[in-house]
Parts: structure tokens; sequence; C-alpha cells
């Protein structure tokens, strides 16, 4: 982890708790399901509003249940 910390991706807890599949969510939010696999994975390096916004929209969800900051020289 860097010295400014980092963003968790929560999209894997929201899709559990939503009891949706990666395929019925990409669908909906009219996304590539690779591009969601790298979401679930972290591995996202620029994240896109309009993205999250469609997640959001989709989860029924606020921006904050997807992302997460962990500061610097925090456990997750």
């Amino acid at each position: 982890m860097n010295e400014y910390g980092k963003i968790k991706i929560k999209l894997n807890e929201m899709i559990e708790k939503n009891g949706i599949s990666k395929n019925k969510l990409s669908q909906r939010a009219e996304m590539q399901r690779t591009q969601i696999n790298r979401y679930c994975k972290n591995e996202i390096t620029r994240l896109d509003t309009d993205v999250l916004a469609r997640l959001c929209t989709v989860l029924n969800c606020k921006i904050e249940d997807l992302l997460e900051f962990i500061p610097p020289n925090q456990d997750e």
C-alpha cells in the first residue's frame, strides 16, 4: 500500500447482498462481464463515474456502499 492509502471497491459484497449474478448485473448495467470482474477484483486503476452511477442504480445503493477509503498503514 502506498503512503496515501487506497480505495477498495466492494462490488463483490454488493453483488452478494443483492443476490444478483454477474451476468444479470452486466446486462442491467450495460457493462462487459470482464469489466465487472475487474471491479470485483479491485483491478481498476481509474474509476469511471458513469460506471459507478450505473452500478449504484442497478444495485440500488449509495457510492459509499461500493467504495471504501483505506488510510495508509492500516490493515483491511
